[in-house]
């Protein structure tokens, strides 16, 4: 199905079309139309090409208002302030226009794929092996994941990547102390689980980096193993997949809590751009982007300088031939733009690498791996923050563990649920409460944009009140819930109908839906999207209050209604799903 015209799109066609006829030379030109407080829309662009033409801007406004066609699409059209159109719709292209998003047939309300996609390979949820998730690799994980669904929904070729930490010194470090404590790592109990697994393996890196900044001579030995692993000697290779692999089976446990699907091919860690570390040396010293510095191969800059006002470089060899996190990082920029073919390298990663990113992408665009046709992108995000604005801790100082903040979400939701539920099962009340409480904390993080800090405050996430997924998810279930007390009365679009005011507002909002989902894509700014869900459910809300559905006056306006009710769910559990939450049908 083609996609479906937005209201928005035709009032624009509408008075592109009296402003061409008003003024010849505004051909073409964007009326600037928006949404409005004081009408449905409201266009502010005549007042510049007034000023262009050299005429009155109430005068121009008033001829182009005359130019008008009304009728089918637009009630009414009047003059407001300096020179602005106020438009008013009619109900029946609400109606009418609700409609045509509900019968599309795949089931995507209208949202229209891209016609010519590209290739974007998004580089998110990167945990390092050997260690723990904390609420740091949160952030990552969760906007990672929806700007994959809102980029795959709007017709895009995504290949995934999870940049995992599995390479260098502390691979050296760990296996030279297991096989100096041997029994320290000693769970032969088949019953072990993923997390108790990761959490032996936590402690025994602790261990390790203890030894290693206090006994010099263990250093030595364990720098010497980071030789042997990088050789390939077979003992040493074998200790490191060990690792590897229990580390993956925590991953993999901890990602099933979040809801979000991570495929093995998809994870190509540090060791995976192991083979094209030299070559990416050799061809950044050859064609003279990286030099000899003291030893080291580094790329300077002009503006990156360090407190002394010396220049600061990317060091991507170090002067004993060890690779950094540079030459691996452009490593896989070769291997994104000339094996995946990729158009956008989108990195999902910590704002407090920025500027790592910004000399690898300046180096890469220097070696010509990045162009005017191939772009690189931080998605750079802030910092989860306590109740008390300080970056997130446990009472201990320690860093607040995934899964532990994960159950006690799904507690608090758990809890929530039972009080609202009426004839749920335990096993009902357990599965919505996973359900809730996870998208609680996935919603919290989506709903503040990126780049900004947020406060991880559980008892907010979970209220009914305010913009929490729980009031969005409430929203849909008691759709769902009117929906099936309706029986066999089935929701249908009545055109002919006058609408009540919040039944305009919701229908108007509700047609904005591709709109937001475009540019949420094309933003990379899920926040966008949870913004508009919220305000849907609002507006929801506000009609549910004001317009009886069931015991509405006429059976005509009770399928209307129902219909209004079945387009808003539909829209709600679409936009919930592009951010990775779930939608219960009772709660």
């Amino acid at each position: 199905m083609a996609s479906v015209t937005s209201l928005s799109d035709s009032v624009q066609q509408h008075l592109a079309s009296a402003l061409a006829a008003s003024l010849p030379e505004a051909a073409g030109a964007d009326p600037l139309l928006r949404r409005s407080d004081r009408a449905d829309y409201q266009a502010n662009g005549i007042l510049a090409l007034a000023k262009k033409a050299k005429a009155n801007p109430r005068e121009l406004a008033a001829q182009v208002v005359s130019h008008v066609v009304t009728g089918d699409v637009i009630e009414d059209v009047e003059v407001s302030g300096p020179g602005f159109l106020n438009i008013t719709v009619t109900d029946r292209a609400i109606t009418e226009n609700l409609a045509a998003r509900a019968a599309d047939p795949e089931g995507r309300l209208g949202v229209p794929r891209a016609e010519r996609p590209g290739t974007t390979v998004i580089d998110y949820a990167q945990p390092n092996v050997a260690k723990e998730m904390h609420v740091g690799h949160l952030r990552s994980a969760v906007i990672g994941d929806s700007v994959v669904q809102l980029l795959e929904f709007t017709g895009e070729s995504v290949v995934r990547r999870h940049h995992i930490g599995d390479w260098g010194t502390q691979f050296g470090m760990l296996i030279q102390y297991l096989d100096e404590h041997p029994h320290e790592l000693d769970h032969k109990d088949a019953q072990v689980s993923g997390e108790e697994a990761m959490s032996n393996l936590d402690r025994l890196y602790k261990a390790a980096r203890k030894l290693f900044d206090s006994d010099e001579e263990f250093k030595t030995r364990a720098r010497r193993r980071v030789v042997d692993l990088q050789a390939g000697d077979p003992h040493t290779l074998a200790m490191w997949q060990k690792f590897v692999d229990e580390s993956k089976i925590y991953f993999f446990s901890v990602f099933e809590k979040l809801d979000m699907e991570i495929r093995d091919p998809d994870i190509v860690g540090e060791s995976g751009y192991n083979d094209m570390l030299a070559e990416t040396c050799r061809l950044l010293e050859e064609s003279g982007v990286a030099v000899r510095s003291e030893g080291a191969l580094c790329v300077f800059f002009d503006d990156v300088k360090g407190p002394d006002g010396k220049p600061v470089p990317l060091i991507v060899q170090k002067s004993d031939g060890g690779y950094g996190y540079a030459a691996t990082d452009l490593s896989a920029i070769r291997d994104r733009v000339f094996n995946l073919k990729a158009n956008t390298l989108l990195y999902v990663v910590d704002a407090r690498q920025s500027l790592h990113f910004k000399m690898v992408f300046e180096t890469a665009r220097r070696a010509g791996w990045l162009n005017d046709d191939v772009k690189a992108v931080q998605l750079a995000f802030g910092t989860v923050l306590g109740k008390d604005g300080k970056p997130f801790k446990t009472r201990e100082g320690e860093t607040v563990k995934l899964v532990d903040l994960l159950d006690e979400a799904v507690e608090r939701a758990s809890a929530v649920v039972r009080e609202k539920a009426q004839d749920l099962s335990e096993e009902e009340i357990a599965e919505r409460g996973a359900q809730v409480g996870v998208g609680a904390v996935k919603y919290a993080d989506l709903s503040t944009s990126a780049n900004r800090d947020y406060k991880f405050d559980l008892d907010q996430m979970v209220s009914l009140n305010g913009d929490t997924s729980v009031y969005l998810q409430y929203a849909y279930a008691r759709i769902q819930s009117i929906l099936r007390k309706a029986g066999e009365t089935r929701p249908q679009p009545h055109p002919e109908l006058t609408l009540h005011e919040a039944e305009r507002a919701l229908g108007l909002h509700i047609d904005a839906f591709a709109e937001t989902v475009a540019e949420a894509a094309a933003e990379y700014a899920p926040h966008k999207l949870a913004a508009y869900l919220y305000q849907l459910a609002s507006l929801y809300t506000s009609f549910y209050d004001k317009c009886p559905v069931l015991k509405a006056e006429t059976p005509e306006q009770v399928g209307n209604r129902l219909f209004l009710c079945d387009v808003t769910a539909r829209t709600l559990h679409q936009g919930m799903a592009l951010l990775g939450i779930r939608t219960p049908e009772r709660l």
